[in-house]
Order: C-alpha cells, then structure tokens, then sequence
C-alpha cells in the first residue's frame, strides 16, 4: 500500500482511483501541523508516500507567502524527515517554476534554480527539504497540470470559449501540458522502483509532449472540444500578474525515461480522455 497526502488535487483524485493508494485529505492530515503530519508517517503500515498536497495558488502567494512556505516547504519537510527514519521511499511532486524561465531550451533536472516568485521559492525550500532528509525520494518536477477536476486551463477555456467568440491568449509561454492522470499513474511507478531499488533517488522531470504555448493549446481544446472561438496571440507583457510566470516552462524528461521506463505523455491523448470525462469531446 502506497500513503498519499492529498486527496482533492487534480493528483490527489486521480491517485485515489488507483488501487493500493490510501489517500489523506485536509480533515485527516493538517499540512499546519507538520508534527501530526510525521505522525501518520511514523504509524503506516504503507511501504511507501507520495506527496500530492501543495499550495499552488502562484499569484496570492505573493502576499500570503508564509502560508506557501508552511505548505510547500515545511510540512513536505517533516513528512520526509519521518520516511527517512524509516527508510520509506517518498515521491514528492515539484514544479517548473523552479527555474527562472530563461531561454528556449529544455531544463535538465541538475540545471541552475532561480524561481520568479513566492510560489516557485516555497516549492524550492520544500525539495532542499527532502533532499536534506537523508532518505530515498524522488523528486518529480512536472509542468501545467490539467485535469477534469478542479481548477485548470483546460476548464477555463471550456467555459471563456462558450461565452466569447474570441480570446487573447498569451502565446509567448511555451511548456508541456500535463495530465494528472499520468502524473500519478507516473508516481505510484516510481514509487515501487524507489521500493525495489532506492538507490534510484534523486530529482526527475515529467511533462506532456510537445510542447507547445498556451494559445496553441487553447486551439486545440476548441478543436477537439467543437468550440467556436476564436484565438489571438498576444505576448505575457500583455497580460500582467502579481507573479512572474516563466516563458520557458520546458523541462529535459531524458533521465526519467532512463531511470524508470516513463516516456512523456502525449498531451492531447490526455486532453481528449479530460473532454471525455467532462462530456466535452466532439
């Protein structure tokens, strides 16, 4: 059996429907309370953890990062401090905004950090956490997560695109779209090769392929989805936020692959199974 904490992520609920996953939500496991937290980890019977909880609101983070930190670095912290104890592999889900964004090229999973924001900084503060816990991990940075649950790019564009006849959609933004599906079907497989073999620890990227901008994105949902709307690029100057967003969102999946056998996912596969579920698709 496999421990997560998080159950109401777009993660956490595709996790909850695989097997030998027993999922923690916010009524069992209080990320404010990282002593509790240890807790639980010191009385599983699982031989595993995976960590789906995050605070991902990236634009309130800059005025509330306190509350990021705790979530993002402190309680993943203490989790992996108690799965070192006991030598339980953990897997603990990361992101791009790691990485200041520069350039055009994939970022490998030893490249330089240098988060934009509050949000990428707690998330920075919640690896070094776990890397300086001593035990068997796997960090996944992974990278625009789209699910039929919660709030997430492709649900915003499902319901802007049936109200308007016309978008503008940043288009100077390139990443991999990534299902949660295949992020955690991805977790649990990494999480039995850290069982079988913890020397496979260390710090892995998992993103949809290809990539592509946030406005060809939106092209396709319409196209698969049979909305009629239309779609102007315009560049991220255009749309300003509280937090800085990475222009290049990237990430070098090669040593994934190698280490675990897990190719990236075709996005729009994904996106079509995500309409599906929604009674979307075309």
């Amino acid at each position: 059996m496999i421990l997560v904490f998080g159950a109401t992520g777009q993660v956490g609920r595709e996790l909850s429907m695989l097997d030998e996953v027993a999922c923690l939500g916010r009524d069992s496991a209080d990320f404010g309370d990282p002593a509790a937290l240890a807790g639980l980890v010191e009385t599983t019977k699982a031989s595993a953890v995976i960590i789906a909880a995050a605070y991902t609101a990236v634009d309130k983070a800059e005025t509330d990062e306190d509350t990021a930190m705790a979530v993002n670095a402190t309680a993943p912290g203490a989790i992996a401090r108690a799965c070192a104890a006991r030598g339980l592999p953990l897997v603990h889900i990361s992101t791009d905004y790691v990485f200041d964004g520069a350039g055009d090229a994939p970022f490998a999973p030893d490249h330089p950090t240098g988060p934009l924001g509050a949000y990428g900084h707690s998330k920075l503060a919640g690896e070094a956490a776990i890397r300086a816990a001593g035990g068997p991990h796997a960090i996944l940075r992974t990278s625009w997560v789209v699910s039929a649950h919660g709030n997430n790019f492709v649900k915003t564009m499902l319901r802007l695109g049936a109200e308007r006849d016309r978008l503008t959609i940043v288009a100077d933004q390139v990443g991999g779209p990534t299902p949660a599906r295949d992020i955690a079907a991805a977790c649990v497989a990494m999480a039995r090769a850290l069982i079988r073999d913890p020397a496979k620890s260390g710090t892995y990227h998992f993103s949809g392929a290809p990539d592509v901008s946030w406005a060809d994105f939106a092209r396709e949902i319409f196209a698969q989805s049979g909305t009629e709307c239309a779609v102007v690029d315009i560049p991220t100057t255009d749309y300003p936020t509280p937090a800085a967003r990475p222009l290049n969102s990237r990430l070098d999946n090669s040593t994934t692959a190698d280490m675990f056998g897990l190719a990236r996912p075709n996005w729009r596969a994904g996106l079509s199974q995500i309409l599906n579920d929604l009674g979307a698709l075309k």
